[in-house]
């Protein structure tokens, strides 16, 4: 008979047939109408699974309303209550996928009628009666083929579509019962509906069936929920507060960047306040860098796709590349045909037309050839397209017996043709400068830094503002160390992520260190390097005693690293600074340095970028501070406002003398109201104003008026430097509100 063991370390006997709910019920009335769900060996179920007995021994933790855990599986449910109120209301209804995600949880919909916020009171209304019956989730479980007929039946053609795909591996599949609602579901979820406290609809939007664009147009009804209204409300609180700080409005306010339709979607132009503000982020970061041995590097923003193949990035971020760019005209056709394949979307009349195209190409292109003049003949470069070239690829093609050796030919012929990327990351670049010239062991560590641009093709549903974005810089650097300096750049590293967040007072984080799943075969490398790697970070940050998470199937493709998850000031967490380590790379790369025993060795690299994108960060650091700058990073420092006309050629003089001391200021002359000046500025989030009349010119002095404290003080203006110059070179943060709730991580928890 296995044996159970509970959080407390206390062991039982655990007989076939025992359910979460029969363990908290032996355990204590309480506890058993507390229970939400349970954690089995990790695994979080229903409270009426069966708990397993066919290992030796099994952890069990029951989790209620005050586990972070629970709160996903009450949100899972509310998203099936959503859908349920939704099928009642309009009838037809096709459901797609219903995840929980950061806040919440959303339910992809296909309704006949489409659905807008002006639905959203019913729909409440509706799932209140829903909740207010307090029916229970019941799953049930049918092999493969009788869930396909279930959903056929139940006329959800979405599901049908997904068993008849990704679930056909499965011999199984689970679904939930609630009442007259059954929906395809893998779990877990709440023992009935009257567990959800609060719940509120939030928003609809767009989206494509699975994120296909090719797909179905769908509708995606957002919502949250939680365990008491006071959650909710407080949470409800937080997002009017997000609101107010919405980078895309305040950046359009304060005129920091703008996104313009005509220059692309996702692309950053950065308008001159907000490019000073960066432009200090980037000065700030490279002194830094300077004084800890970095060297300055720039490389192009596009390389030979040979270049990625080798790295990995292609055809690993192929999904989120830009096309490549290929010199032969046909190389995107091409490229459109492999991949139409590779996702089972070539139809029989496209993959016809394909090979028709590439024949009559061949056809005109032996012509050409032909009719070339004896006193001129094209050279392999000069002649874009060649007859032979693209006549062996429909022959083999042709011969190719099933859709992969189709596609192997299709690829080979692409891995022929010269094709250019834009760069989907800087690394492969940097390891092209270390290549450049023999290395010894006394030269490394090698330290590269450069602010290098990278481009990610984001679908534009997916794109926000500066978060989401098509083009970003990263402030990015690549060590290659020996395998003795890796503990120490890591930590020298690690040093100055946390100078750099402490700077910004960016001070509420947590450290996450991201590994493998060892299920997923998207890593490159041995399992020798990964458990190295693995091992080497979870080492360091214990001996320096940081409390971190393990982030199971977070690691880059190349390597495991250290992320810094960074709560605003208002509650939400951001993932920024990250130090990854290496051993895959330089091995791909065939990277070497010569040793003290004057043989090759195999250097390490270390990837790290305290800011990340630099996009990215400016978006949260403008909502983090609401647009209101510390004084070191503003900029616009201070604005000189003369009561009147005839005080302008003294603030002239004191708006000259500042700038002659560093400081980014400016006077307004216009024929305004003082208070209409003051009010412009304070609107503007200039931290301070420069008030100036007869007693100031007479006196020689300044009246300082502080724009957080309203605040006006009478000094004299080497004071006010002074002052100033102090604020700034203490990098001095003044005023950041604090989180009054956790806005909890970014992930999909559970779907159904």
């Amino acid at each position: 008979m296995a044996t159970l063991k509970l959080p407390d370390g206390s062991t039982r006997e655990l007989a076939p047939g025992t359910r979460s709910r029969d363990v908290a019920e032996s355990i204590g009335k309480r506890l058993a109408q507390a229970a939400i769900a349970a954690k089995v060996n990790g695994t979080i179920v229903d409270l009426e699974r069966e708990i397993p007995t066919d290992l030796p021994e099994v952890e069990l933790k029951l989790l209620t309303d005050k586990d972070p855990e629970s709160l996903d599986v009450l949100r899972h449910s509310c998203a099936h209550i959503m859908a349920r109120a939704v099928m009642r209301l309009f009838p037809g209804t096709q459901l797609a996928f219903g995840p929980t995600i950061e806040n919440g949880y959303y339910y992809d919909i296909d309704s006949p009628t489409p659905i807008t916020e002006a639905d959203f009171p019913r729909i409440e209304a509706e799932m209140k009666k829903i909740i207010d019956a307090a029916e229970p989730f019941e799953r049930f479980e049918r092999p493969t083929d009788e869930g396909k007929s279930l959903c056929a039946d139940l006329k959800q053609e979405f599901k049908v579509e997904h068993i008849s795909g990704e679930l056909s591996k499965f011999p199984t599949v689970s679904f939930y019962r609630q009442g007259e609602f059954i929906d395809l579901c893998r779990g877990p979820h709440i023992p009935h509906a009257g567990k959800v406290g609060a719940f509120k609809i939030l928003s609809i939007a767009g989206a494509y069936w699975k994120g296909d664009s090719s797909k179905k147009q769908l509708q995606r009804l957002y919502g949250t929920a939680f365990f008491s209204k006071k959650e909710l409300d407080a949470y409800l609180n937080l997002v009017e507060e997000a609101k107010k700080r919405d980078h895309r409005v305040l950046g359009k306010q304060l005129k920091l960047f703008t996104i313009s339709q005509q220059a692309g979607s996702g692309l950053i132009l950065w308008m001159p306040k907000g490019a000073m503000v960066r432009n200090l982020l980037e000065t700030f970061i490279k002194d830094e860098l300077l004084k800890r041995g970095y060297s300055p590097v720039y490389t192009p923003h596009i390389g030979r796709l040979d270049l990625y193949r080798t790295s990995g990035h292609f055809p690993y971020y192929r999904d989120s590349q830009y096309p490549p760019l290929y010199f032969n005209p046909l190389g995107q056709a091409v490229d459109t045909w492999l991949t139409m394949l590779e996702k089972g979307g070539l139809s029989s009349d496209a993959e016809h037309a394909f090979v028709e195209l590439m024949e009559a190409v061949t056809k005109d292109a032996t012509d050409a050839q032909k009719c070339e003049s004896g006193d001129h003949h094209h050279s392999d470069d000069e002649l874009s397209i060649s007859p032979d070239s693209i006549g062996g690829l429909v022959t083999a093609y042709k011969q190719a017996g099933d859709a992969a050796a189709k596609q192997t030919a299709l690829r080979e012929w692409l891995a022929s043709q010269e094709g250019y990327l834009l760069k989907p990351m800087n690394c492969p670049h940097h390891i092209q400068i270390y290549k450049a010239q023999p290395r010894s062991y006394r030269d490394l560590p090698v330290r590269l830094a450069e602010f290098g641009t990278v481009y990610r093709f984001e679908q534009s549903g997916e794109l926000s503002g500066m978060t989401r974005v098509r083009g970003f810089t990263q402030d990015d650097a690549h060590l290659f160390v020996t395998p003795e300096q890796v503990e120490a750049e890591l930590n020298a590293n690690l040093d100055l992520v946390l100078y750099v967040l402490d700077s910004l007072g960016l001070t509420d984080f947590r450290v996450r260190v991201s590994l493998r799943d060892p299920e997923s075969n998207k890593y490159v490398g041995s399992d020798e390097l990964w458990n190295n790697a693995e091992e080497t970070l979870k080492r360091v940050v214990t001996e320096r005693k940081l409390n971190y998470v393990i982030g199971l199937g977070e690691a880059a493709f190349y390597g495991p690293k250290i992320d810094f998850i960074v709560r605003d000031c208002i509650g939400r967490e951001w993932q920024l600074g990250t130090v990854q380590l290496d051993y895959n790379l330089p091995n791909r790369f065939d990277l070497e340095y010569i040793g003290a025993d004057n043989q090759r060795h195999r250097p390490v690299m270390i990837h790290r970028a305290p800011f990340g994108s630099m996009e990215r960060f400016c978006g949260i650091l403008i909502e983090h501070f609401a647009g209101s700058f510390p004084l070191w990073l503003a900029p616009e420092q201070a604005r000189v406002i003369p009561l009147r006309d005839t005080f302008n050629d003294y603030a002239k003089k004191v708006e000259s003398e500042l700038r002659n001391a560093g400081f980014r200021v400016s006077g307004d002359y216009r024929h305004e109201d003082m208070r209409a000046k003051i009010r412009d500025a304070s609107q503007e989030k200039v931290p301070y104003m420069i008030v100036l009349g007869g007693k100031e010119q007479e006196a020689n002095t300044v009246a300082l008026r502080d724009r957080l404290t309203d605040k006006t003080t009478v000094m004299a203006l080497p004071e006010l430097i002074a002052l100033f110059h102090q604020e700034v070179n203490e990098k001095r943060i003044r005023q950041v509100s604090t989180a009054t709730a956790s806005m909890g991580d970014d992930t999909e928890k559970f779907s159904g």
